[in-house]
Parts: structure tokens; sequence; C-alpha cells
């Protein structure tokens, strides 16, 4: 039961991550503001290191540190991108 509720929140997270570069990305669209771009990046980047994380464990069999770390590199990566569009001039 535990791992199926660690899987639906991971899921969850996921899909919200998902929803918000979305979004921004339609802002970027609309605005041509390239800093959204860097948002949207972002956003996928994190949704996608949850996602991998499972995948890797789940489907690929790595060890949970091993599958923990990838993510943590793909996720940091997407904090990188929001914190670059937050602090860089705007064009």
């Amino acid at each position: 039961m535990e791992h199926t509720l660690f899987v639906i929140g991971k899921l969850f997270t996921t899909v919200l991550a998902l929803v918000i570069a979305y979004q921004a990305y339609r802002g970027y669209q609309r605005h041509r503001t390239p800093l959204l771009l860097y948002v949207a990046a972002g956003f996928a980047l994190v949704g996608l290191g949850g996602l991998l994380e499972g995948v890797l464990f789940e489907v690929v069999h790595v060890s949970l540190f091993e599958a923990g770390f990838v993510a943590a590199v793909v996720t940091a990566m997407g904090m990188m991108s929001i914190l670059y569009a937050l602090y860089a001039p705007n064009p």
C-alpha cells in the first residue's frame, strides 16, 4: 500500500509540474518573453526528474540510490533554469 501511495504522489507532482510547464510555454508563445521559456523548461525538467526516478527504479531496475541521484540531478537542472529566469535581466 505504501508503494502505491508513493507512486501516486510522484505521478501527481509530475503532472502538476508538466501543467505548469505547459502554461509557462503558452505564456511564452503569447508574449514572446524568452524568460518564460526558461520557466517552462525548468518545470518540465522538474516533472521529468520525478518521472525518471520511478521509471529507472521500477522498469530499468537500477538501485533506488542511482535512480534518486539521476532524478536529483535532472530536478536541480530544472531549478537552475527557473532560478535563471527569476534573476536574469529582462531583455
